[in-house]
């Protein structure tokens, strides 16, 4: 954005209808040169000027910004600055152009029925399940001030594998007073840790509605075989859970066809026979509304470039002395290499696996083959290792022994280790989230999966 304002690529008449205070942002990004993007990225001065001038030349530039890009300490305020650069170019305005974490959005469901939002209790704490070791382990902060957790029931999740500070969740998991129920498919980490399991069905076997990720499309999933005996649906399991404890809804006595059908109606998309018969709904607006042709969703109508953070912690999980910028910017809060950890850590997602399903697929793991450290080959060499050695990798939360790989697609000193796999395909026991920490990231918690410094010494 600096270049694009200093080499008069900066498109004016877009900024000055459609943003809050491009002055005030030009102003701001005067110290932000490409001397000062390279030092903190190590990417080279040219290749960001040239990156920048290109993007400047070229009105229907297009970002497309996947979730790991916010997976990291910093990663909020970064999505921030990059959809604020196809602001300053004006790139909205061209077909194709423009940016896209997301368009959850665009499907604008009422989950009042499916979430029992006309009955939530305000007063009962909602807890960061990102920190579901601090929370085990009996945190305060992270209990809210509240009473221990002594009882869980879980579906959909695997946190003995996904969680970040595993050896903490793996301690909190183990407690003699905690009692676990897992609702699932398969015997996942987490289901061998529970007092009792129940068996879930799966795709084909329950009706449900889904909407696109990669796509913009409503679709049905009905239910098109029976489950293998005593298998149950989410919506069952708590059905039947509701009846027990006594708990009142209309949606715990529906059928799962009946709450698809008034869901549908009640976010718009007509009735669950008309969905039927067509089979699927194109739920994408018109170029004007998704371009933002009439203006952003906010009540100025403006894209802004000082945005209101504190509009975004509704759950307040936010760490409390977090550095909100006014402006995009890079905050010094990531976990930047030292002298004992001089590596940066990388959990990027394994091509053949899903978070850990699929991980137990033969064919995935024949793929994937093992769980490797990939680094660039002059960090290969100045460690003294080769290609398929072990080696020892750590830091203050835990380490793990892992076989070498090296790859020229990294900067030195930064290190992928593609996930998840299983934690018994490592020698301890324990996978990759030994190593990632689930301290809370600015504006709103989650955990920095791609954000880790840690040692690497040859075995």
């Amino acid at each position: 954005m600096h270049v694009l304002f200093r080499d008069g690529l900066a498109n004016w008449e877009f900024l000055s209808q459609y943003t809050d205070d491009p002055e005030g942002l030009e102003q701001h990004l005067q110290s932000r040169t490409p001397e000062w993007a390279s030092a903190i990225c190590g990417v080279d001065v040219k290749t960001i000027e040239k990156f920048a001038r290109m993007i400047g030349a070229t009105p229907r530039t297009y970002f497309r910004l996947g979730y790991g890009f916010a997976r990291q300490r910093n990663g909020a305020f970064n999505m921030h600055a990059v959809t604020s650069i196809a602001a300053v170019a004006g790139s909205w305005l061209n077909p194709g152009g423009g940016a896209l974490h997301n368009n959850g959005d665009i499907y604008h469901w009422d989950k009042t029925l499916i979430e029992g939002l006309d009955v939530c209790d305000p007063d009962i704490r909602v807890l960061d399940q990102s920190r579901i070791g601090a929370i085990l382990s009996g945190d305060n902060q992270t209990l809210n001030d509240g009473p221990p957790v002594t009882a869980l029931f879980i579906q959909n999740t695997n946190p003995m594998s996904v969680a970040p500070d595993l050896n903490k969740v793996h301690e909190g998991f183990l407690r003699e007073d905690l009692f676990v129920c897992v609702h699932e498919q398969f015997m996942t980490e987490t289901a061998m840790v529970a007092d009792i399991v129940l068996p879930a069905t799966m795709f084909l076997e329950h009706d449900d509605v889904y909407q696109g990720g990669g796509h913009q499309h409503i679709i049905l999933g009905p239910k098109i075989i029976d489950p293998p005996d005593d298998c149950r649906s989410n919506h069952d399991v708590i059905g039947e859970l509701a009846d027990r404890v006594g708990a009142e809804h209309p949606g715990f006595q529906m059928t799962s066809r009946e709450i698809i059908d008034q869901t549908l109606q009640i976010s718009g998309w007509g009735t669950l026979e008309h969905l039927e018969s067509v089979h699927w709904i194109d739920c994408q607006p018109e170029f004007d509304e998704s371009h933002y042709v009439k203006g952003f969703a906010h009540k100025d109508k403006k894209y802004h470039f000082s945005p209101n953070w504190s509009e975004l912690e509704p759950q307040g999980f936010g760490p409390v002395d977090s550095v909100l910028p006014k402006f995009p910017d890079h905050v010094p809060v990531i976990e930047e290499s030292t002298a004992d950890m001089p590596f940066r850590m990388v959990t990027a997602p394994a091509r053949h696996y899903l978070n850990s399903s699929f991980n137990e697929t033969p064919t995935s793991i024949r793929r994937e083959k093992q769980p490797t450290v990939m680094l660039h080959p002059d960090d290969v060499d100045s460690l003294g290792v080769h290609n398929g050695d072990e080696v020892r990798i750590g830091n203050s939360r835990g380490e793990l022994t892992i076989v070498v790989e090296q790859f020229e697609g990294v900067q030195k000193g930064v290190v992928i280790v593609e996930s998840i796999w299983p934690n018994n395909a490592f020698k301890e026991g324990k996978g990759i989230n030994v190593l990632t920490g689930a301290d809370p990231i600015a504006p709103n918690g989650g955990a920095a999966f791609h954000d880790n410094r840690i040692w690497i010494r040859p075995l």
